[in-house]
């Protein structure tokens, strides 16, 4: 698994984004698992993720960041980008960003995928 932190900070609120291949949601599932066995991304507020699964079709999960996995979601069928997981994460910072937290969520996986 790639992983990216310290990607964006935003009004005290901190981004990395990571991923990796993955074909079905239960591979999803065990990568984010795998992921929060750092305890930094254990606490973190949002662990989002999405895949476009040539086998189970899309899947995403918000983690209470309602929205943010269909951010993520609609980058990888615009791109056409199957069988890798991405995830977002986000460590609140204290200030309610609003619609921005969907820019900062697009950021981040741009940022992947221009350095993957």
């Amino acid at each position: 698994m790639k992983i990216y932190d310290g990607v964006i900070t935003d009004r005290g609120s901190k981004y990395a984004v990571a991923g990796c291949e993955a074909r079905t949601k239960a591979d999803a599932i065990a990568a984010v698992k795998a992921l929060k066995r750092d305890k930094k991304f254990a606490k973190a507020t949002h662990n989002t993720w999405a895949l476009l699964s040539s086998d189970e079709g899309p899947l995403k999960n918000d983690d209470g960041e309602a929205g943010a996995g269909m951010v993520i979601l609609r980058i990888l069928e615009r791109d056409n980008i199957t069988d890798h997981l991405i995830i977002v994460t986000r460590w609140f910072g204290g200030t309610h960003l609003g619609g921005d937290r969907f820019r900062r969520v697009q950021d981040c996986v741009r940022y992947y995928l221009e350095n993957r």
